[in-house]
């Protein structure tokens, strides 16, 4: 809401400037000026990212509609306003209003969870649960580390469901609310969602999923709660895990140090106490 209300005040300033007769180069520039200066206010880079480049992308998209509409309808003709409706009704059936709640699709890395199957070292034939799937990197991921695993996705939008069990006929792919869907038969559950998605996950993984089962988030920790690992694999975001229920203090061997790949490992129930500067 606050991307869209910039872009709104953006074009709104323009059409007021281009009303009072102020050169078009000057209307650009203020209005550009404008949504730097509102895109500043958001709190992370990515955010403040997409709130300022709204209003450079619109124009973009108006002068290639306007180069379109000259090709096919002729010199001075434009496309009908509802032909704008399509790309808007595609970019529904990918993201669906249901969606808007939870992290938006952004793939995981190839390489974002090395190290997580040494760490973990579930049985072969585990069943795996990619909550909120997106186009498959995550489970992509999940079986460079466990070969053997049974993995499954979960997705709530039809587009993405259809474009990710093509892209991984190894996998199950389902579309589903991964809020909904019941954890309780996975052994690992992996997301990648959002700071403020995650007590949430947490909660709902200790209240179906079986003690010793593991919860594991790319990039973003449960506030107020220490992990039972950490994973860090060299050049990418930190994996947070969170082993469920009675075996959540276990020591785990693993963490002893670092892991092969790069990748380091922090055991917060295991480290030992600094003393002084050494």
């Amino acid at each position: 809401m606050p991307a869209l209300l910039t872009w709104l005040a953006a074009w709104a300033l323009l059409r007021v400037l281009s009303a009072g007769g102020l050169l078009p180069a000057w209307g650009a520039a203020l209005g550009l000026g404008l949504v730097v200066a509102l895109a500043l206010r958001r709190a992370s880079a990515w955010r403040r990212l997409i709130v300022a480049a709204g209003l450079p992308v619109a124009a973009l998209l108006q002068s290639l509609a306007g180069w379109v509409s000259s090709r096919l309808i002729g010199a001075g003709g434009t496309l009908p306003a509802w032909a704008w409706l399509l790309p808007a009704a595609l970019l529904l059936a990918a993201y669906p209003l249901r969606a808007w709640r939870d992290a938006p699709v952004f793939p995981t890395p190839a390489l974002a969870l090395r190290g997580l199957g040494a760490l973990t070292a579930l049985p072969a034939g585990a069943s795996l649960l990619d909550a909120g799937c997106g186009l498959g990197q995550g489970m992509a991921a999940l079986r460079t580390e466990f070969p053997s695993a049974r993995i499954e996705g979960i997705e709530w939008s039809g587009l993405l469901r259809l474009a990710t069990a093509a892209r991984c006929p190894w996998a199950s792919v389902r579309r589903g609310d991964m809020w909904r869907a019941d954890w309780s038969r996975f052994a690992l559950v992996y997301l990648f969602q959002r700071p403020e998605s995650m007590a949430r996950a947490l909660a709902k993984a200790e209240a179906e999923m079986a003690p010793g089962a593991w919860l594991v988030s790319l990039a973003f920790a449960v506030p107020g709660r220490v992990p039972s690992a950490v994973l860090r694999p060299s050049g990418a975001s930190p994996v947070w895990l969170y082993r469920v229920g009675a075996g959540a203090l276990e020591r785990l061997s693993a963490c002893a140090g670092p892991q092969s790949g790069s990748a380091q490992v922090d055991n917060p129930h295991n480290k030992p106490a600094r003393s002084g500067r050494h």
